[in-house]
């Protein structure tokens, strides 16, 4: 559920003010007839476990290979810990994470600066707006995972470029200790109460999560999917009246008390919640009934993925039962969730510690999406500039 967005936030939801990556790299692309099964296929281009012959020649070309390159992926995001290590262990491959708090916009940024390179990118966790764009970009490998069917035809690209994988709500984050009264919806942020407080997990026109804070104010304030143009409205006002703090919320700002109200997924603020309360920090999340947002990120290989047995063996932990179920412990919905439920292998303990909320959620369109996005790139440093 996601858009342009850093994983330290997205457009997707993420941390801090990002660093610019790196992206110039030196070294040649591997060789990759190490990924070629003894039938003379290629992992470069499968597009199923099928084309290699099954599951254990894919496994095989994979730990052949021996690496895996992810990038923008905090180990405290929606459980991607968990998830790195179980994949290490279960496979012994090694994964290099780069710039864990980067944006959907860098990953793209890093596979076109370092096309041929063996330091690009093998796979990409975007925000559903990035991926769109990635695949018109023609940047992204077909592959479909042995679950592929399962996802719901809304979550995945027909060409089986992406497809959502997990996912949640924006929410509102609060510290307790802090705030004398925690504020439950949009409309509470305009509070004056809340004066220099209230803060987004990075650049709404560069990460998921401030992209998906902006268009749920939207919803708030008489907006929709097809006008996000409220959304900048509410913060350009809630930085006139000062209680909009441009310090982008991350598990350190939330721990420091630098940003006690933060606008986030609410994978990510149950996660704070939990993180933190060995360390005396109160953490309330709460899902704002005047706003309800919700969307996935998307999983995507690279098409010049130095290790593409790797990259698709990944994506095929990523949509396992075991891939699935680490995501729900992280309080974030997987997108096999309904079909796992119906299917008995839904982890139920984990599912009922999600955050409540009402309804059935709706997503915009891929049309709606680039339009929002279209808006905020020319509105949004006028809405909070000042």
């Amino acid at each position: 559920m996601t858009v342009s967005l850093p994983r330290t936030a997205v457009l997707g939801g993420s941390l801090a003010v990002v660093a610019a990556l790196a992206l110039s790299a030196c070294g040649a692309a591997p060789d990759n007839a190490s990924s070629t099964t003894s039938g003379g296929k290629s992992a470069a281009t499968a597009t199923s476990a099928a084309d290699l012959g099954g599951m254990d020649k894919l496994i095989a070309a994979a730990k052949k290979e021996g690496t895996l390159h992810i990038i923008a992926v905090p180990r405290d995001w929606a459980n991607y810990g968990a998830i790195i290590d179980g994949f290490k262990k279960k496979y012994g491959i090694k994964i290099e994470d780069e710039s864990p708090d980067g944006s959907s916009q860098d990953e793209i940024n890093a596979v076109t600066s370092r096309k041929g390179q063996d330091r690009a990118p093998d796979v990409l966790d975007l925000g559903s707006s990035f991926a769109l764009s990635a695949a018109q970009q023609g940047l992204l490998a077909p592959y479909k995972v042995t679950s592929y069917a399962d996802i719901a035809t809304g979550q995945k690209d027909p060409q089986a470029r992406w497809y959502n994988d997990y996912g949640g709500y924006i929410s509102i984050g609060c510290d307790a200790k802090r705030v004398k009264t925690c504020p439950t919806t949009f409309a509470d942020l305009l509070k004056p109460q809340y004066k220099g407080q209230v803060a987004l997990n990075g650049n709404p026109t560069k990460s998921g999560s401030a992209f998906g804070g902006v268009y749920a104010a939207a919803l708030a304030n008489k907006g929709s999917f097809d006008d996000i143009q409220p959304g900048l409205d509410f913060f350009a006002k809630l930085k006139k009246n000062g209680n909009y703090t441009p310090v982008e919320s991350t598990p350190a700002t939330v721990e420091k008390g630098e940003t006690p109200i933060s606008i986030d997924w609410d994978y990510l603020n149950a996660g704070y919640a939990d993180e933190f309360k060995s360390k005396g920090v109160d953490w309330k999340v709460s899902i704002p009934s005047d706003g309800q947002y919700a969307q996935y990120y998307s999983q995507a290989i690279n098409k010049d993925a130095p290790h593409p047995a790797a990259a698709r063996l990944w994506q095929e932990y990523l949509y396992s039962t075991e891939g699935q179920n680490l995501w729900l412990k992280g309080y974030a919905r997987p997108v096999l969730m309904s079909s796992m439920e119906t299917a008995g292998t839904l982890d139920k303990t984990a599912a009922a510690k999600l955050p409540a909320v009402t309804g059935t959620p709706t997503f915009p369109t891929e049309a709606q999406q680039e339009k929002a996005k279209t808006v905020l790139s020319s509105g949004w440093s006028k809405a909070v500039s000042g």
